[in-house]
């Protein structure tokens, strides 16, 4: 398996293979087969397939029975003045004694209103396959993740409605000439969208969605209404504490080192994440670049450039609001090994070294003849 390959799909997949090798569960050997094979096609940089959803939460299930999830949009009808914005939440129910632990979705949405944003903050997945997703010329949001053990409907005796898979912000047009003439906007999720059962082998649950509709209001309102805004706002907590991993494997990367890493927010949602590695020392004039140590924007899995581990990993996550949580990892000194740019470092001082020194035996080797020559002439002279 080439590397570019082994990072489009692994990248794709999230930690599906990985973590399988890393937790030492066996994996299919259909399933090898087919990641082998799609490694060597122009598919695998691509959207990834059924079975790579499957594998991801089913390494986790246990058996269970199959009956029906519904998937559908939070408030299901409402109105918009022009120029406001709305927050839907993307929920899942379960039927009775079912548990669903992967879905993968697509929501559309008329172009009369526009998606500015997606939040995951207060999400039941813990794990994103593919991370949110808006395309604004598709007029679609896509996205697939889902959790471990599976999601199996509310937790009795709790209040709220914690089934919320992600919520998407949707605002209505201004005033445009020519534009924004609907009365009502559409917002519906693809009837393709899928969900496996935690029942251990990944078998695809029948789901039921329902659309939701937004009317729009032909004036503005009294006071602009921006909900998502006032969240935003008010969101003045970090992201929660996250653990970086330091992992290799020789399915995934070209067996190079690579860090994972996931945080979670729940009042704006995440943003974003960096990496930086900061080099343990420098060598005074020769900084081959390591000077700086700038902050890179990442996703998890993320391959590190010091491959020799030779530096401090830090991981940046920061959430909507701005807020910012940073976590460290120190490799362990036993996996560190001489990285190239030290050791072309040390060949050059070692050169410069042999320079030098061929330079002050060649000047000594002179001074010497030279004093010998001289005291060969004065014994000369007095003879």
């Amino acid at each position: 398996m080439s590397g570019g390959h082994e990072k489009e799909i692994v990248g794709a997949v999230g930690l599906t293979w990985v973590k399988a090798r890393r937790m030492n569960v066996p994996i299919p050997y259909t399933m090898r087969k087919d990641m082998e094979h799609d490694s060597n096609s122009s598919y695998a940089s691509t959207r990834p397939r059924g079975w790579l959803y499957i594998a991801l939460f089913a390494l986790f299930a246990a058996p269970h029975t199959s009956h029906a999830a519904l998937l559908y949009l939070d408030p299901a009808a409402t109105e918009l003045h022009r120029g406001d914005t709305v927050t839907m939440a993307l929920r899942l129910d379960v039927d009775e004694g079912e548990c669903v632990n992967t879905i993968r979705g697509v929501v559309h949405y008329d172009p009369s209103i526009r998606a500015v944003d997606v939040s995951r903050g207060d999400s039941i997945f813990s794990i994103w396959v593919e991370d949110p997703l808006i395309d604004e010329a598709a007029h679609t949001i896509t996205f697939a993740g889902g959790i471990p053990g599976g999601y199996c409907g509310r937790i009795p005796g709790d209040p709220s409605l914690t089934n919320v898979i992600l919520r998407i912000v949707f605002r209505a047009p201004g005033f445009t000439v020519g534009a924004g003439s609907e009365p009502e906007a559409k917002v519906s999720i693809d009837e393709g969208s899928e969900a496996y059962l935690n029942d251990g082998v990944g078998t695809a649950a029948p789901l039921r969605v329902a659309d939701a509709t937004v009317s729009l209001l032909p004036t503005a309102g009294d006071t602009l209404s921006d909900d998502w805004r006032t969240v935003v706002q008010n969101d003045k907590d970090a992201p929660a504490d996250f653990d970086i991993t330091l992992a290799t494997s020789t399915t995934a990367f070209s067996g190079k080192y690579f860090i994972t890493f996931n945080s979670a927010d729940k009042q704006s949602g995440i943003d974003h994440y960096e990496v930086m590695e900061e080099p343990f020392t420098e060598w005074s004039a020769f900084k081959w670049g390591a000077a700086d140590a700038p902050w890179t924007k990442a996703e998890s899995p993320y391959v590190l450039k010091d491959q020799s581990l030779n530096s401090t990993i830090r991981v940046k996550a920061i959430d909507k609001a701005g807020n910012v949580r940073i976590e460290t990892l120190v490799p362990d000194t036993a996996l560190r090994s001489i990285s190239r740019d030290r050791l072309l470092t040390i060949l050059v001082f070692t050169g410069l070294g042999v320079v030098l020194a061929a330079v002050v035996f060649y000047a000594l080797w002179r001074r010497r003849n030279r004093i010998l020559a001289e005291e060969a002439q004065k014994e000369t002279e007095i003879l």
